[in-house]
Order: C-alpha cells, then structure tokens, then sequence
C-alpha cells in the first residue's frame, strides 16, 4: 500500500540555537480527518505492529511511518478538543451554578 499520496508537504524552518532546521509539515489528509480517535488509534496500533515486525520493504515502513505521523497528530487533537470540552462545575455558597473550562495537564 503506497500512503505517499496523501502527504502534502509544506517547509517550514526552525531556528535551534545557532543553526535552522527545516521541517516538513505535513497536512492531515482528509480520510484520517474523518476518524474518529478510537479508530485512528487502532490504525496506529496496526502500523507499529508492522514496523516492530520488521516486515516488508523499506519504502513501504517509511510510507506506513509517515501515516502513522499523521494519525498520531490525529490523535493528539481530538485529544485537546476533548480536554477543551470538559468543564468543571462550581456550586457556590449562594447554590448557584456555574460551569469553567478544567485545567487538565
């Protein structure tokens, strides 16, 4: 399976110290976009399975490395868009109600 198709690179440069590194940025590509994180996750699993396995071409891990670039970025998202979903409900002295974004590290 040939993953190459989906990346879409952009260069960005980093300054480390004295030197500057360029990075490759790679786009989401829409079908992982479309995961949901369970499933995201398990593709994940599926690629570090192979590659721990030490099977198949060297194009071949590089491509299902890439991709599973791309879905641990995924995953690291839907992460942070759940952290920003929970909230934390207060109940003050008075009983009101209020509900806050938690500080979840």
């Amino acid at each position: 399976v040939n993953f190459g198709c989906y990346l879409k690179p952009r260069i960005n440069s980093v300054t480390l110290g004295r030197q500057e590194v360029k990075m490759v940025d790679k786009t989401v590509p829409k079908d992982i976009k479309k995961m949901s994180f369970e499933d995201a996750l398990h593709e994940l699993e599926k690629i570090v399975g192979g590659l721990e396995q030490g099977a198949g071409k060297l194009d071949e891990a590089i491509s299902a490395y890439e991709r599973g670039t791309l879905l641990r970025q995924h995953c690291e998202a839907k992460l942070r868009e759940a952290r920003e979903r929970v909230e934390t409900i207060n109940v003050s002295t008075d009983g009101s109600v209020s509900a806050e974004p938690a500080e979840i590290e």
